[in-house]
């Protein structure tokens, strides 16, 4: 039996012996490992097995593809936090015997785990907790698999007191195998892979304790939820808290009350109420973004916020989309829905008139506002809200232009992003799901249009298997932002399902109805939520363009005040956005406030500049640039606050 091992892992391992090897009895993935080397068996978490995630443990009986799996991959890396809340479970189960444990899921940068017990965790729990999950880890306890049949596995949890683990396996469709894992004494459902012994935990913290509502519904028992984190060494565990550290400095909800940007209320649960500076910065956003589009050949519509039911029962949203979707009854019992999309609005307008294929490719795009009904526990400042608006498009082409049409949104997404300072952007593939509209056919041609631009314009992304929309493919771009996080924002989308639902066509060279190829795509994704992350990525402090109030100018004494407001008036007509700071405080407090509300240029005016006709310039930093001619402080900031689009007013 030949087994060839290929690792994921970036460090070089030893390659002697060659991958190609015959061992007989059937080896298992931890014996190929070793046969390979004995770094590389020390480092293996786990394998995939002809693309199936195994144990260690697994045997391979038959000739197979084999990946290994090691903590510096993401698969390994997923494992070790996974197997960090089976031990958290463990752990839990230990100090506190009436909990009953019911998931533990891993999520963006960690993992977390839910119990039921009769009284919140405290942070005193919590440190307990911890110490004694290290005691477990560095007692290398062997982390074992074994297979039950339904039956017993229900009665093997509800004879424990387990009942919220016996109503997981009742949901799990029969025939479904059960597989259980034990460390010591303690046994979790779970359908693995995991680490072969609590010794490969090494690097881990608990981070935060939090309600949750059992499987997220309101009306279910409340549950008591542990967060954590788990990394392969203490470096890269330390690298995260500090990451986490500074993102606390720059929570955007801190920044957004600080400088004044926006506020939230009960009155309005998920919406915002954007103050002046704020709305300032949202329109900026909203006039890039247009004159980006402009460049780019797109034509800017705008449809109804709120449209009948029969519109979304076309589109499908009703049926899919209904418990999210905020709906009104009139007085003659016509029933209306707030759009929770954009697309079928963007479907109609096409849909008017009749079009040639010489009018395609159609690029209509739209700064629309939708709502959802997100739950009130899943709202997060701008991050998650329930009214925004999407900078959305709609590009309406043949077969043959959808390729092309791809790379063009491609080349869009990353030259937008560049503007705002993310020079690191991921791209993730996901294609056709399980359970999906149309032929094998169609979907190679709707992905190939995908995966050919990316191709063809040399950018690497990674592939999700069966994560597409029932209609067809979609690409996600993630952005990396200053502190390291990753922001998934923008989307593109193929779709043959709109057109086919409203029955769109258009002629083409022969006089015969064809139909187009829809795109959805989407740079900022929700500009709220877009906003946010710009103020968490520049800690508030905006490139001068887009900075909501660009300089503000500072008398020393009533003295000046008149010349102050003269230099604020002429700055104003020069396109920048300044004010007069006139109150009669000493200068120190003055540089102090705007300092901290992170003003990018204070213009200081004293008995001197006055009479000299001049200002001292001062950076948001604190740099004293000096006394300089007000032509010259004038030219310097408008060439600085020119945006990064030619096209745009500055």
């Amino acid at each position: 039996m030949a087994a060839s091992a290929r690792s994921r892992t970036r460090q070089p391992w030893p390659t002697s012996p060659p991958p190609s090897a015959t061992f007989a009895p059937p080896p298992t993935v931890a014996d190929v490992a070793a046969a390979i080397g004995h770094g590389l068996a020390r480092a293996t978490l786990a394998g995939c097995v002809d693309d199936r995630p195994v144990d260690t443990t697994f045997r391979i009986d038959r000739d197979a593809r084999l990946s290994l799996i090691t903590p510096d991959s993401p698969e390994g890396l997923a494992i070790l936090r996974h197997s960090c809340a089976h031990l958290l479970a463990m752990t839990v189960k230990q100090l506190f015997p009436g909990a009953q444990v019911t998931i533990g899921p891993v999520i963006e940068e960690g993992f977390f785990y839910d119990f039921a017990f009769e009284r919140p965790f405290t942070p005193d729990d919590l440190s307990l907790i911890e110490a004694r999950m290290h005691e477990l880890a560095a007692a290398d306890l062997p982390v074992t698999r074994r297979e039950l049949p339904r039956d017993e596995a229900i009665a093997h949890f509800e004879q424990q007191g387990e009942h919220y683990k016996a109503e997981l396996i009742h949901a799990i469709p029969e025939g479904e195998p059960l597989s259980l894992y034990r460390q010591g004494d303690f046994e979790d459902l779970c359908r693995g892979p995991h680490v072969p012994s609590t010794g490969r935990l090494k690097a881990f913290k608990l981070t935060k304790v939090a309600g949750a509502y059992w499987r997220g519904d309101a009306t279910k028992a409340m549950l008591q939820r542990i967060y954590g984190t788990c990394w392969p060494d203490a470096r890269a565990l330390a690298a995260y808290l500090t990451r986490l550290e500074e993102a606390g400095k720059r929570d955007h909800r801190k920044l957004g009350a600080q400088l004044d940007l926006f506020h939230f209320d009960d009155s309005a649960p998920g919406s915002v109420f954007w103050h002046p500076r704020g709305w300032t910065l949202f329109q900026q956003l909203i006039a890039y973004m247009r004159a980006r589009q402009d460049e780019a050949d797109y034509v800017e519509v705008n449809t109804p916020d709120v449209m009948d039911r029969g519109l979304w029962e076309t589109s499908g949203h009703w049926f899919n989309y209904r418990d999210a979707m905020f709906t009104t009854t009139t007085e003659d019992e016509r029933v209306f829905a707030l759009k929770p999309m954009n697309c079928p609005g963007a479907v109609s307008l096409f849909a008017q008139g009749i079009k040639s294929y010489r009018d395609l490719p159609l690029r209509m795009a739209e700064f629309g506002k939708v709502h959802r009904y997100e739950p009130s526990g899943a709202l997060h400042g701008l991050l998650r809200v329930r009214h925004f608006t999407q900078d959305d498009a709609h590009i309406f082409c043949t077969p043959a232009q959808m390729q092309d049409e791809c790379a063009r949104s491609i080349a869009l997404v990353f030259a937008i992003y560049r503007d705002f300072g993310f020079d690191e952007v991921a791209v993730k593939l996901s294609t056709r799901p399980a359970r999906r509209i149309g032929d094998d056919a169609t979907w190679d041609a709707l992905e190939n249009a995908l995966s050919g631009a990316l191709d063809r314009m040399g950018i690497a992304y990674r592939v999700n298997p069966g994560e597409g929309a029932f209609y067809g493919p979609k690409l996600e771009f993630v952005l990396h932002d200053a502190i390291g996080r990753d922001w998934q924002c923008g989307t593109l989308q193929v779709d043959l399902n709109l057109p086919e639902r409203f029955d769109i066509h258009y002629v083409d060279e022969k006089d015969q109805r064809q139909r187009p190829v829809m795109l959805h795509r989407a740079l900022f994704g929700s500009l709220e939520r877009f906003t946010g992350i710009l103020i968490e990525h520049y800690s508030g402090l905006f490139p001068l363009w887009l900075a909501p109030r660009q300089a503000v100018v500072l008398n020393i004494s009533e003295a000046q005040g008149d010349y102050a407001q003269q230099l604020a008036r002429a700055l104003k007509q020069a396109g920048i956005r300044a004010a007069a700071d006139l109150r009669n405080e000493k200068i120190g407090y003055k540089i102090r406030e705007h300092t901290l509300q992170k003003v990018p240029y204070l213009l200081i005016v004293g008995e001197r500049e006055m009479t000299e006709g001049c200002v001292t310039l001062r950076t948001q930093g604190g740099e004293d640039l000096g006394r300089l001619p007000l032509d010259s402080v004038m030219a310097r900031l408008r060439e600085e606050a020119r945006p990064p689009c030619g096209s745009m007013p500055c």
